[in-house]
């Protein structure tokens, strides 16, 4: 089992003469411009991270992969790792040609030889990958409405790695880490996947499995992409370095991984345990229902709590990786430590906080015992996690052309102004129009790409603790979505569906707008000619026809007390 988990991998990189004329070179090929998930997926391509593969994968690989969890050659490969672009630019690629690959700000990383190019089924690859076809699942999510169309495969050639800014001595590439592991005689090595910072329960837990196993720890947590709403990374390493004290260090490192997650349960689990195999681990920590993305749309879990700990024995000898199951760790008041929860008598006091509970105490600044959490930790999370009633946040009103959206929204932003404490910044439609977006028709497509252009405002806004009220029709619950996604990165969100009906609205027609659009003089108009997908759960709902204005905007204040978006007492 103890193979020389410190022999060297093969890398995708050319030498160092060798890229600097690849580079040259390259610079005449045509070039995709990668997204960030693409990044990290080609950083691991590159590094080994990804072995046995050597680029992204092709139709029958991708295929292969979908089907049975295998490349077409039987390596066990769970996750398709494909090259998505845009139908424009695949038109302009045939198989054969090379392509070059760059970062965000247009330095060349790689080239690629394409020698695939398909249109993937989504829909079998979400039922078979991550086990439904629900937009609840944010990879699936992510392949429908963010992914490009077209799939192209080859194979790569690393001309350098992303520039990582960020945490520079705590970024390992696999070879750097076998080298560690070689230079300190660590034979066995246990590591511990993370995308949440650590509590006591995490230590111990970790503490536990690396003894059980004999073997030294490799604290792995993920700096890539995780799940939307995650905390950032930033917080994360901060409160990962505060708590590395806590362990013996001859026998415990860290190291981050720039891996984009997709959530994917026990596939994901399996991935997980290929890549850290990858990096010279011998033992990984397994959880339960590891790496799930939560509720799906009939809010039931995606995956069963053991599914991936079960796939995941299935396959362990096959990765050469020892699984080490994640015991579940408890605070027992009476002895005033930490056990595991299947190890515990009947009668003893157990203390638990669950994460909605931590994120509550945060949010109200309540009090973080410290059998709970470590003082630096918690002081780190409270720096990024102010009182709710000093976060910034966004009022997002949806509703009919002639709803009554900006009117009240209007009202609202004097009411808050009145109050004090934040500024106030109104994204009605019209002022969007004229400011951010006067070269947009009125096409699905550029009404989609005004509201994500209100939607990034306002989480720069929500972002700088200011508050953002929106008041676009915003008629596709996809874009709202989205929209939402961004902002509850910092701070809330609250959905406001003015409900007035299509007759009211046509009754009042301030602007003649529906006339037009009933003599055919306006195309795609919300409510006619195109539809208004009405929200399924807003956080209010507000009728205008019974109701003054003054009346509709006094119930979104109430709302956003008792989400503690705003003071009682001020």
């Amino acid at each position: 089992m103890h193979t020389p988990n410190a022999a060297p991998i093969p890398e995708l990189y050319v030498s160092y003469e060798s890229a600097q004329k690849l580079k040259v070179e390259a610079g005449d090929l045509p070039s995709w411009d990668l997204t960030p998930r693409q990044t990290c997926d080609l950083e691991l391509l590159m590094n080994g991270g990804f072995s046995p593969l050597k680029g992204f994968l092709t139709e029958q690989d991708y295929d292969s992969v979908v089907d049975t969890m295998r490349l077409s050659d039987g390596s066990l490969w769970p996750m398709p790792i494909t090259l998505d672009v845009s139908e424009k630019f695949a038109e302009t690629i045939e198989p054969g040609q090379d392509i070059a690959l760059r970062d965000q700000e247009g330095v060349i990383l790689a080239t690629m030889t394409v020698t695939d190019k398909w249109v993937p089924n989504k829909t079998k690859e979400a039922e078979k990958v991550f086990g439904a076809d629900d937009d609840a699942h944010p990879a699936v999510y992510y392949l429908h409405h963010q992914a490009g169309g077209v799939y192209l495969g080859g194979p790569v050639t690393g001309i350098q790695p992303p520039t990582h800014y960020d945490f520079k001595a705590r970024r390992d590439t696999p070879n750097e880490l076998r080298a560690f592991f070689r230079k300190m005689g660590w034979r066995k090595v246990v590591a511990f996947q993370t995308r949440n910072p650590l509590h006591r329960a995490h230590q111990e837990l970790t503490f536990r499995a690396a003894r059980e196993s004999e073997a030294n720890l490799l604290i792995h947590p993920v700096v890539g992409m995780t799940k939307p709403g995650d905390v950032d990374h930033f917080t994360r390493v901060r409160c990962y370095e505060a708590v590395l004290d806590k362990y013996p260090q001859s026998t415990t490192n860290m190291s981050l991984l720039n891996l984009a997650m997709r959530m994917a349960g026990p596939r994901e689990a399996l991935w997980h345990g290929l890549i850290r195999k990858n990096h010279g681990v011998t033992h990984f920590i397994v959880g339960r229902d590891h790496a799930g993305p939560g509720k799906n749309s009939q809010g039931e879990d995606f995956y069963g709590p053991y599914d991936a700990q079960e796939l995941f024995k299935e396959h362990a000898e096959e990765m050469g990786i020892e699984m080490v199951p994640f015991k579940h760790m408890v605070f027992v008041q009476e002895r005033a430590q930490y056990e595991p929860a299947d190890e515990i008598e009947d009668g003893v006091t157990v203390l638990n906080i669950s994460g909605t509970e931590l994120r509550r105490r945060l949010q109200e600044g309540l009090e973080i015992p410290d059998w709970f959490s470590f003082p630096e930790v918690v002081a780190e999370l409270r720096k990024t996690r102010p009182p709710r009633d000093e976060q910034g946040f966004t009022v997002f009103f949806t509703g009919l052309s002639g709803s009554g959206k900006s009117t009240i929204a209007n009202a609202l932003r004097v009411k808050l102004m009145e109050m004090g404490g934040r500024p106030v910044t109104l994204l009605d439609g019209d002022i969007v129009r004229k400011n951010l977006s006067s070269e947009l028709g009125f096409s699905k497509e550029h009404r989609d790409l005004n509201i994500r252009r209100i939607g990034y405002v306002a989480s720069e806004i929500t972002k700088n603790g200011g508050i953002a009220l929106c008041a676009p029709i915003a008629p596709y619950s996809a874009t709202r979505r989205a929209v939402r996604e961004e902002i509850e990165q910092y701070g809330a969100f609250v959905e406001v569906h003015v409900a007035t009906s299509l007759e009211e609205c046509e009754r009042r027609d301030r602007k003649g707008l529906y006339k037009l659009a009933r003599e055919g003089k306006i195309k795609e108009f919300t409510g006619i000619s195109d539809p208004y997908d009405e929200p399924k759960d807003p956080e209010l709902r507000i009728d205008t026809e019974t109701i003054d204005v003054d009346n509709c905007a006094h119930q979104v204040v109430l709302k956003l007390e008792s989400m503690g978006l705003i003071g009682t007492d001020r």
